[in-house]
């Protein structure tokens, strides 16, 4: 795509600036966190995280690698700006969602600076549109400090395997409870609705599990409001990394796979339901 590989004008510094031949990885990644209607964005050497928060219960990110991009160029240590991820949606996909074989939307987004639109420069055989999105001041974001060091439990999970959970159990539920244990059950879904109480379990050597580490006996409950965000990020994913620490903090990390091969990640933190768990002790 000629534009995307060309250098800004003379006389432009951007802070930011990256290319992709085809604007439908990012839209899909993104749209794979889209719950709320405001993201922020950080860029560092490393790529574009794309951060997503509600009710200070649960955060979602998307991670686009440097690599993935055909172009990534950063002027800073980082850059950080707000974004109406609504309508950065509808620019990423302004000729349309469908893929006709054969034809795809270059994308080059460029970005000067605090203060600065964020600006979108996207072909498609031939035509060139550019659209700039007002960038504003970033909220300061929940740390939930999740490191692989106070990890309890972790599995890798098939995603046809969570796929099929999510459509077996009962989501009339309030919560979905998560029981990880280095013994039977080893790991458990499960549901309280209208029909009762329904449980699902896999076996450490089932054919979906990929990887099984559990140190301790955990059940935590989340709020299903809360994770029902998540099962975008699923459908789109092949792989599920699901990991909680001593807290009983959850994090859902999706593996996805482009059409072009390549791999991103796409992470939801979640607190568990204190108020069950605290009636319960």
């Amino acid at each position: 795509m000629p534009f995307s590989a060309q250098p800004p004008a003379s006389g432009e510094r951007y802070a930011l600036s990256a290319s992709l031949d085809n604007a439908r990885h990012l839209s899909s990644l993104l749209r794979a966190v889209h719950f709320q209607d405001h993201a922020t964005c950080l860029a560092t050497a490393s790529g574009l995280r794309v951060t997503v928060e509600d009710a200070k219960c649960i955060q979602a990110n998307a991670f686009i690698q440097a690599e993935i991009f055909k172009e990534f160029s950063i002027q800073e240590e980082s850059v950080m700006f707000r974004i109406s991820l609504s309508v950065l949606l509808d620019c990423l996909t302004i000729f349309g969602t469908s893929s006709v074989p054969g034809t795809s939307t270059a994308l080059r987004m460029c970005y000067r600076g605090y203060g600065y639109p964020l600006t979108l420069f996207l072909e498609e055989g031939g035509v060139v549109t550019v659209c700039k999105i007002n960038t504003q001041e970033p909220d300061e974001l929940l740390d939930f400090d999740f490191c692989s060091t106070k990890v309890v439990n972790k599995i890798i999970l098939q995603s046809e395997g969570l796929r099929e959970a999510f459509a077996e159990l009962d989501m009339t539920s309030e919560v979905l409870q998560i029981t990880m244990s280095p013994d039977k059950p080893y790991f458990r879904l499960s549901t309280f609705g209208n029909a009762g109480s329904a449980h699902l379990d896999y076996p450490r050597d089932s054919d979906l599990m990929e990887a099984f580490h559990c140190n301790q006996t955990q059940t935590n409950r989340y709020k299903i409001s809360l994770l029902k965000p998540s099962t975008k990020a699923l459908t789109l994913s092949c792989k599920v990394s699901i990991r909680t620490d001593a807290q009983g903090f959850l994090s859902l990390q999706y593996m996805i796979r482009n059409e072009d091969g390549q791999i991103c990640f796409v992470e939801y933190y979640c607190c568990p339901d204190e108020d069950i768990t605290e009636a319960e002790h």
